[in-house]
């Protein structure tokens, strides 16, 4: 199955949870919890004023060498968002691509998304815990802080 056939099939339509296609076209499925959401939400918010000449996207499908992935939530530049707009998932990663940990996810899948995402283009790679803790990661690895959003806070309320 491609991504863009799971997006106009209506069996799929409103599901409770994140949908993610691995590189055989099958389908992947991961419940969250409220609040997964909620700390999206705030990331995306943070995020907006931060960097506020770019374009948010939550639940952002990125075509990756492993199927289509789905960041919890992305900033592209105005230009990138303005090429990928109407695909049915990004055919190149956004700058940013955040992933909001669940008690599902091993650290090896949170790394191996972060390979993924910085392969398909992506500049900044960010984890946040269930705690709201963040990490940052970039092309060389570990990072203290955002290089794109220097100021982003260390931890979520």
């Amino acid at each position: 199955m491609t991504w863009k056939e799971l997006c106009v099939d209506r069996r799929f339509q409103d599901l409770p949870f994140k949908v993610e296609l691995n590189g055989r076209g099958q389908i992947i499925t991961s419940p969250t919890r409220n609040s997964h959401g909620y700390l999206a939400f705030r990331i995306g918010e943070l995020l907006r004023q931060h960097l506020p000449d770019g374009e948010v996207i939550v639940e952002c499908g990125v075509e990756t060498t492993d199927g289509t992935k789905e960041a919890d939530v992305a900033w592209l530049t105005k230009e990138h968002f303005a090429k990928v707009r109407d695909e049915f998932s990004c055919s190149t990663a956004p700058e940013i691509c955040v992933e909001v940990t669940s008690p599902g996810n091993s650290r090896a899948e949170l790394l191996t998304k972060k390979s993924l995402y910085l392969g398909a283009g992506a500049r900044e790679y960010w984890l946040c815990h269930e705690t709201g803790r963040m990490e940052f990661f970039g092309p060389v690895g570990k990072m203290r802080r955002s290089k794109l959003a220097p100021k982003f806070p260390l931890h979520i309320q």
